[in-house]
Formats: C-alpha cells, structure tokens, sequence
C-alpha cells in the first residue's frame, strides 16, 4: 500500500501542477466583440434526427454578428424525423439544406456527412458545428478572430459542457478535466506532436486549405472519435492549432438522459485508447489517482485524505476554467468509477459487435 501510495502522490503532484500551468495560460476565445470578418466563412452542421434542435439553432446562427460573408449548410442524414422538413421551412436567406448520399462502405456516419459538407462549402473558414451546441451572437467571428490572432489553421473551441442530471455532474466534467490535467497544452502548441493533440468536434473551425491538405474527413473515415484524428492529421501536415476554451461563446448539452450518456460514451471509449493495453493503463491511472486515496483515507492513512483532496483541487480549477460545475467535485472518485465502467462497457460492446449510434451499426 505505501508504494502504490507514493505513486499516486507523484501522479498527482503533476496532475496538480499540470492544472495549475493550463488554469493560466489556457487560451480563451472571447466573448467581447471581434474584429469583423470578411473572409467567406461556412457553417457546416450534420443532422441527423435532430427535430428538437433545429429551430433554435439555425434561429441563433443567422443571428451571427461580425460575418460580412457566410453561408450556412445543413445535411439532412436520412432523418426519420421531420428535421428536412424543419429545415426547408427556414431555407430562405443564407441557410442551404442538402440531402445526404446513401452511406458509402467503409465509412461511418456523421464523417461521411461532414465531408459532403466540406465538398459542397465555398467558405475560406469551414466551421464544423453539432446541433446540440448554442452560440452567443459573437461566437463564430471570435473565434476565427482569436484563430488570426494566434496564427492557427484550425481551432477547437471546447463549449461549456451542460449536465443537469446528477450523472451528468458526475461524468461531463470529465471531459475537459482528462486533457486539464495531462497536457501542458502552451507547451504542446509550441512543439506540436499528433499524440498530444486535443480537440472536440462539437465546435471546430479550420482553413478550407488546411482541411483538404490532410484530406479531411476522407482521412477519418472509419473513426468514431473523428474529431481527434482529424486534429491529429491536421498536425501531421503541418498545420498550426489546438485546443482553446470557448465556454464564453458557446454550451452544449450532449445528453438528455443517462441511457442516451451511457450509450454516448459505450460508443467511442474504445477507441480513446487505441487498444486494450491503453484502456487498462487509463483504468489503472484512473484508480491510481482518484479512487485510491480515497480508499486509504477510509482506512485511516492520513495521507490518503491530502491525496484526495489535491485530486479534487484539479476538478475544481478546471470547472472554474472552463465554466462547468465544480459542485461535484467532491465526488470525483465515482465519477472515476463510472468512467472505469464505461471504458469496460465500450469493449465488451466493441468485442460483441454491440455498438451502435443513431440507428446505424459502428
């Protein structure tokens, strides 16, 4: 016990430290008002059975300020719903709605929609964006403008994650807390390497040159974390970027429910780790860190409880960072075990064949 002690005290010592370094110096997309625009910039979203999303979205997307040349282009991925419907009922002005192809093999889904909507895009920016995300009036020209500013090619602008039922609280912090406290993420912009990379592809803007020069989405294909990879390619040919909060700008609420969470998270955790062996060594460092100590502090090792404590630190820097709630933070060792489940469940679903999102088979 005393060695796996030590080794928790140092996983947490540079998890801590790495929190401290990125609360500073994270990059944040602000919220005041940006330069205007005037290169075309496309909006770009993939629907799929998103009928309760559609009005308010593209209602707050025409309303973007500060764009002197935009267009927005939805899908509409064989809804079964009335989101073609929706969608055609708003039409006018800026908004082109086009029907997606039938699924091509050895594609999946959205990868497939988001490439037909970067071929079909005329803009010199190519924002790609969920239809579960919101945006401030401001949000898109700031972050093109913070993209200028920095000199990037590409940006992922990680929204607020929103979570109102109690496993959201439990779960959606840790999002932003995995890379929070694992990456000097200034540092890792300064010597870019494919691995260290972080990206969410809820709200993603990238050069049209730089996004076809890696072959975009076509790159990506069969990949549920296409974000990721597609970041990861992104560098691999030589374009600049990353990672910067754009809570300010934009919230997103991924998941109504808990069966819609678990089947959410079944579905990609798999992939997160490439294989086995990095699942079990996410696992491993996952109860290294924050099951453990509180477990010894339960059976009275003093330490266990400054170990505890300093884990929770981390969770509460990087809920106050990234404007999600740190009120769950004290709970942080069941969060860690309802990752630990759903990193377990996404292989054996993987192994059985069993992974499916929006109706299609993965």
């Amino acid at each position: 016990m005393t060695f796996l002690l030590d080794l928790s005290a140092l996983l947490i010592t540079i998890m801590l430290l790495l929190a401290v370094f990125n609360f500073f110096t994270l990059r944040v997309v602000s919220s005041k008002d940006s330069t205007p625009i005037d290169q075309s910039v496309s909006i770009l979203i993939p629907m799929r059975n998103e009928a309760e999303n559609v009005i308010e979205l593209i209602t707050l997307l025409k309303a973007q300020s500060n764009l002197n040349d935009f267009e927005i282009i939805a899908l509409d991925d064989s809804s079964s719903d009335n989101t073609k419907e929706l969608l055609l009922g708003l039409s006018q002005g800026n908004l082109k709605v086009i029907a997606g192809r039938e699924l091509e093999e050895g594609w999946l889904g959205k990868n497939y929609a988001c490439y037909q909507l970067a071929k079909a895009a005329t803009g010199e920016y190519l924002v790609f964006l969920d239809a579960d995300v919101r945006l401030k009036p401001e949000a898109i020209a700031s972050t093109i403008d913070s993209m200028r500013t920095w000199n990037w090619d590409f940006i992922s602008a990680y929204p607020r994650q929103v979570a109102i039922t109690f496993l959201e609280r439990l779960t959606q912090p840790l999002l932003q807390w995995s890379w929070f406290t694992t990456l000097p993420l200034r540092i890792s912009e300064k010597w870019p390497m494919p691995s260290t990379v972080v990206a969410n592809g809820q709200f993603m803007a990238i050069k049209r040159q730089a996004y076809f020069d890696c072959d975009g989405h076509k790159g990506v294909k069969a990949q549920v974390l296409d974000d990721l990879y597609l970041a990861r390619n992104l560098v691999r040919a030589g374009a600049r970027g990353g990672v910067a909060d754009g809570s300010s700008v934009a919230h997103c609420r991924m998941y109504l429910n808990a069966s819609q969470l678990i089947e959410g998270y079944a579905k990609s955790q798999w992939s997160a780790f490439v294989n086995p062996l990095g699942a079990l060594l996410a696992i491993s460092l996952l109860t290294l860190t924050s099951i453990l100590p509180f477990a010894a502090g339960l059976a009275g090792e003093l330490s266990g409880w400054y170990l505890y404590f300093a884990i929770v630190i981390t969770r509460v820097l990087s809920g106050i960072k990234t404007r999600t709630i740190p009120s769950a933070s004290l709970l942080h060792p069941l969060s860690a075990l309802i990752w630990i489940y759903l990193i377990i469940l996404s292989w054996i679903k993987k192994y059985r064949g069993e992974l499916t999102w929006r109706g299609r088979k993965l």
